[in-house]
Order: structure tokens, then C-alpha cells, then sequence
């Protein structure tokens, strides 16, 4: 993009990684008088070599400045604000980011473009990816991007022929103040990012600014914190479509009995079935199929768009991906789930399971799991919570250490094949990579690359 509402514009600019460079990049395009920064010095010299001017935010006058624009990952109010956000708030200067620049370059270039925003815990990576693909299908111009990968100001250019489609982080939205949608969606919330935003209130303050701004406000129904933001911007004169993976809303779209059902206020009802939808399976995708068929009623497509849209999805990397068959089972990468929710929405999806399970624990670890357990024929633990786990099964689920990652695949395979009931072998992490692994691409990158191996080699594999 080229960022003209900032133009003659004194900004600073903290963060230069992926989004941060884009964000300066874009910035310069516009014509902004732009000095950027990062604690970094690698990434100061790659800005260099980029042509973006760089200076020390802790040398330069701040009383100059007309913006300041912090990256997402770095901190704005917990557990402490970055150093350069108490510079910025000793100086009066507003704090932004990449998103609140899309937002108010839309404003200014092309208002009218349809813009959906979404958020939420759990799904909102799925969600975004499927809502892009079926507005794609239908012939529309659309451009994904946010926290989904693709950094927001490297979409095209604001214009009434595109539709938007971004995902939203609550570090995001935290930093976008004038945040104001098409449609806005909140999927769901449970407690994450808590280190990042104190108390569970604030993080879903944040979260709720998103649908508060919109001009629909697409919302969860299940769960308390969601609930509630629905009810609150109902008793404010908000009209809220509620989505739900659970069963029936009043005025919104649901999964019920393998089938998205809409029931919205102006719209014919309409049912959508998932049953043969290998990339939708389960009753978390459920909800984020229920989601995806609200926002595109929103967005005018009609129910043949919709239905084409969801059955040619592909699905995402990582999130619910099926790998391929060794005899009778099906092998899962599910990689993305990094919390004991996200892995429980994964254990519910399927009545036979070798679990591989385990990383760098999160709190809380996989008590809470429990009423899943008898679903799993057996579970193979590794990285650091494989004791803590081990110890939470106790006798009620068979399991094993296998301590790495090839090591669980290779004994799920050898015990799978000689079920003779058709089962899944299901890597649900419930924790973070990084005690082995960079990030949970590469653990399920290299979950994808053992099954392939022992497909190699011989094994039943549907050959």
C-alpha cells in the first residue's frame, strides 16, 4: 500500500520485523517523514539497506512527532510498556498500528470497501482463511491478510472493487483506536495472552472494541465473556448477529447435527451441511463455519456462493490438517494447538484416538481435559510436559514417554496399524513448541514429514 494519509507527517516508528518493515515501507511510499527503530541492531541494518531512515527514539524530539507507531509484538501496557511507549505518552504522542493505519487509509481512499475483521481465542486463523476463500470463489477481489501472515499494508491499495478480509490479534486491536469494519466478528474468548494484558477483563475490553466499532457486529454465544459483549452492545441499540457451535441462536447462524443452520433477522432460513467437509470437521469448526455463513450473508452472497465456498475449502496448515492414511488410520496435524481448549475442540472431533500430546506446558496443563479421555486408546507424551501429563493420565489413559516428536509418531503408526477399528492418530499438542521446536509451523511441519516417511517405507498407506 501506499499510505497517503499520512503524508508530510512527522512518525516514529518501533519494530522492524516482518509488519514493521511493510508498515515503514508503506509509510514512505505515502510520503511520511518516517525515523524508525528496534532494539535489534540486525533489523536496524536491514531497514538501512532497505532505504528506511533509522535513528535512536531515544535521542529525537519527540514534542515534533504527530504519530507513533509501535509493532504488535512489542508491549504497550503489560507486563510494562516498552521504553518508547512511555516516550511516547510523556510527549502526548499517539500510539498506533498497522491496522489502525489500514483503517484510516480506507476511510480516506475508499470507505465504501467492504471490510471484515476478525478476532477471537481459538478458530480465528481458520475462520479468516475460510470467509477469504469463499468470498474468492464467488468472483470477489479479496485481500487477506493481518495476523493470519500476510502483513495488512502490503494489500493493495484501498478500493470500492476490493473486499478485506484481516485477522486481528488483540495486540492489534489494542493498537487501532478508530478500528471500524464492514463487519466485525469475535469468535470467542477463553484466557490467553494474559502476560501481555493483565487480567482476563482487559484482554476482552480489547477483543470487544473490534465488534463495538462495526457497522455489524458478528458475536460468539459460547462462552460468559462473549455473552456478554453481546448483550452489552444490544442494550447499547446494537443489532448483534450471534454465532454459535452449539445449537440454536435467535438471530444468527449455529451448528447443530453436522450442519450450519441460519436463522437471521431479514434472511431466509438456510442449512448448510459440513458432513463431507473433511477441512470443517468438528464442532470448533463448526462454530467457525457458523461465523463464516453469517459474515457473508452480511457481505451479500448468496446461499449457492456459500455452500460452493465451504464445500472447496482447503483448510489450513497445522489447524485440524488431515496428513494421510496408514491402513485404518487417519493421521491429523494439529499442531496449532498450542492450549488444552484448542486440543480438547481436536479430541471431540473424532471417537478413536492415538494422542501425541505434550511441549512446553501452559497453565493449567490437560486436567481440564479429562472427560475426553476415554477417546484415547492411548497417548504419547513428549517435550518438557511429558511428566506433568503422564501424571494427569495416571491409569485411566494408556500412554508412553516417547520424549520427541518422530519417536510418538513412529509408536502411534505401530499401534494404530493393528487396530482394526478405524481411529485417528492426532498430534494436539495442548502446549507452546518452543521447548523443541521454533514455532508450532515447524513441529507440525515435522509431524507431516514422519508420516510421510513411514508412507515411504511401505506401510498400508492407502498404496
Amino acid at each position: 500500500m501506499k499510505i497517503e494519509s499520512f503524508a508530510g507527517k512527522r512518525i516514529a516508528l518501533f519494530g522492524l520485523g516482518g509488519s514493521g518493515l511493510a508498515t515503514a515501507q508503506a509509510l514512505l511510499e505515502g510520503g511520511a517523514d518516517l525515523v524508525a527503530f528496534d532494539d535489534n541492531p540486525e533489523s536496524v541494518a536491514k531497514a538501512d539497506a532497505a532505504g528506511i531512515a533509522t535513528g535512536n527514539l531515544h535521542e529525537i524530539d519527540w514534542s515534533r512527532l504527530d504519530g507513533f507507531v509501535l509493532s504488535p509484538g512489542v508491549p504497550l501496557t503489560h507486563p510494562k510498556p516498552h521504553w518508547s511507549v512511555d516516550l511516547a505518552a510523556r510527549a502526548g504522542v499517539p500510539v498506533i498500528g498497522d491496522v489502525e493505519i489500514f483503517g484510516r487509509e480506507r476511510r480516506m481512499k475508499a470507505p465504501e470497501s467492504p471490510f471484515v475483521a476478525i478476532t477471537g481465542t481459538n478458530g480465528k486463523s481458520t475462520t479468516t482463511a475460510l470467509i477469504a476463500h469463499c468470498l474468492a470463489q464467488s468472483a470477489r477481489n479479496t485481500q487477506l491478510g493481518g495476523n493470519i501472515g500476510v502483513p495488512v499494508l502490503t494489500l493493495a491499495d484501498p478500493s470500492p472493487q476490493n473486499h478485506y478480509v484481516v485477522e486481528c490479534s488483540s495486540y492489534q486491536i489494542d493498537l487501532a483506536p478508530t478500528l471500524q469494519p464492514s463487519v466485525g466478528l469475535l469468535l470467542n474468548l477463553t484466557p490467553d495472552h494474559l502476560d501481555r494484558h493483565g487480567t482476563m477483563e482487559h484482554y476482552a475490553a480489547v477483543k470487544e472494541r473490534l465488534v463495538a466499532g462495526a457497522d455489524h457486529a458478528v458475536v460468539g454465544d459460547d462462552d460468559e465473556w462473549c455473552r456478554a459483549i453481546g448483550n452489552r452492545l444490544e442494550g447499547a441499540g446494537r443489532r448483534v448477529v450471534r454465532i454459535s457451535g452449539r445449537g440454536p441462536v435467535e438471530n444468527g447462524a449455529f451448528y447443530e447435527d453436522g450442519a450450519v443452520l441460519r436463522r437471521m433477522e431479514g434472511y431466509p432460513e438456510a442449512r448448510f451441511d459440513l458432513g463431507a467437509i473433511g477441512s470443517l470437521r468438528g464442532r470448533h469448526n463448526g462454530q467457525n463455519a457458523a461465523a463464516a455463513v453469517a459474515v457473508l450473508t452480511l457481505c451479500g452472497l448468496i446461499e449457492r456462493d456459500i455452500a460452493n465456498g465451504l464445500k472447496s475449502f482447503p483448510g489450513l496448515a497445522h489447524r485440524m490438517e488431515e496428513v494421510g492414511r496408514i491402513g485404518n488410520a487417519l493421521f491429523i496435524n494439529d499442531s496449532k494447538a498450542t492450549n488444552a481448549d484448542a486440543a480438547g475442540t481436536a479430541l471431540a472431533s473424532f471417537e478413536r484416538i492415538y494422542w501425541i500430546a505434550g511441549g512446553l506446558p501452559k497453565e493449567g496443563g490437560i486436567a481440564g481435559l479429562s472427560a475426553f479421555f476415554p477417546r484415547i486408546v492411548k497417548a504419547y507424551l513428549i517435550g518438557e510436559a511429558a511428566p506433568q501429563f503422564a501424571a494427569t493420565l495416571g491409569e485411566s489413559v494408556p500412554f508412553e514417554i516417547s520424549a520427541t516428536l518422530p519417536n510418538a509418531v513412529a509408536s502411534a503408526a505401530r499401534d494404530a496399524s493393528s487396530d482394526a477399528m478405524p481411529s485417528a492418530v492426532l498430534l494436539s499438542p495442548a502446549c507452546a513448541s518452543f521447548d523443541q521446536y521454533r514455532n508450532f509451523e515447524v513441529r507440525g511441519d515435522a509431524f507431516r514429514e514422519a508420516v510421510e516417511t513411514l508412507r515411504g517405507q511401505g506401510n498400508e498407506a492407502g498404496q
